[in-house]
C-alpha cells in the first residue's frame, strides 16, 4: 500500500469521505509550498510530518492485531445456556468461522447453530483493535435481535484472557444493559467463552452462557 492511498484512507475515516473529497478538490497549496518528493503525499496547509505520522500509526496493524489473527479458522462449540438464574441448562452445538478482514486489521466471525425450541441461530461479529483507544472493539448482530451490540475488550498481561463489555438494548426494560464476555485460552486450539448479564426482573448478574470451543485442525 503506497503512502498516498493510506493517507487518503486515514483522513477519510477521521473526517468523513465527503468532507475529505471536497477539501481535496478546493484546497490550493500555499504559493511557497515545495513539491512533495516522489512517493510522498502533499500535506494539507498547516499539517506537519508528525500529524501525518499519527494517522499512519493509527492505521497500522500491530501486536494486538496479531493476537486477533490467532482465532482465524473454524471452531466447534459445545454450548450451555441458562435463561435465568437457577434455570435448567440448555445444551446445543455451534460452528464458528473466523476470517481476517482488511489485511488483518479486523476479523469476521460467523456463528451458526441451533437454539433448542427456537430454530436456527446465526450471528456475526466484527472485531478489531483500536490503536487510538488502545482497546479491542467489536460489533455483534444476529437473527434473534434487531439491535446491534457494541463492545470493548482488554487483554490480560499473559495474553490468555480477553474480557469484553458489550452494551445492547433490553427488550423488557427498553434500556441499555451491559454484558460481560470472557474468552479464556485453555490450551492449544482450545478456549472457553463465558457470558454474564443482568436478569431483567431482579437486575442481578448471572451466567447466561458458556461455550467450550475447539479449533479444527
Amino acid at each position: 500500500m503506497n503512502g498516498k492511498y493510506l493517507f487518503a484512507a486515514a483522513l477519510g475515516a477521521a473526517l468523513g469521505l465527503a468532507t475529505f473529497a471536497v477539501a481535496i478538490a478546493i484546497a490550493d497549496p500555499p504559493k511557497d509550498a515545495k513539491p512533495a518528493a516522489q512517493g510522498e503525499p502533499q500535506l494539507p496547509p498547516g499539517w506537519t510530518k508528525e500529524d501525518f505520522a499519527a494517522f499512519i500509526a493509527a492505521a497500522t496493524p500491530g501486536k494486538m492485531h496479531e493476537h486477533l489473527k490467532q482465532d482465524v479458522g473454524v471452531w466447534h462449540g459445545k454450548n450451555t445456556m441458562w435463561m435465568a438464574p437457577g434455570a435448567a441448562p440448555i445444551e446445543s452445538e455451534s460452528s464458528s468461522t473466523v476470517a481476517p478482514l482488511f489485511d488483518g486489521r479486523f476479523t469476521r466471525c460467523e456463528i451458526k447453530g441451533e437454539m433448542p425450541g427456537m430454530g436456527p441461530y446465526n450471528g456475526l461479529m466484527i472485531s478489531g483493535y483500536d490503536n487510538i483507544t488502545q482497546k479491542f472493539v467489536s460489533t455483534w448482530i444476529d437473527n434473534f435481535s434487531t439491535s446491534i451490540a457494541q463492545g470493548e475488550g482488554e487483554l490480560s498481561k499473559d495474553g490468555k484472557t480477553l474480557t469484553w463489555t458489550f452494551t445492547c438494548n433490553c427488550p423488557l426494560t427498553k434500556k441499555p444493559v451491559a454484558m460481560r464476555q470472557i474468552e479464556t485460552v485453555t490450551g492449544p486450539g482450545k478456549k472457553t467463552l463465558e457470558m454474564f448479564g443482568a436478569e431483567p426482573k431482579s437486575g442481578k448478574e448471572y451466567q447466561m452462557m458458556r461455550i467450550e470451543l475447539t479449533k479444527a485442525k
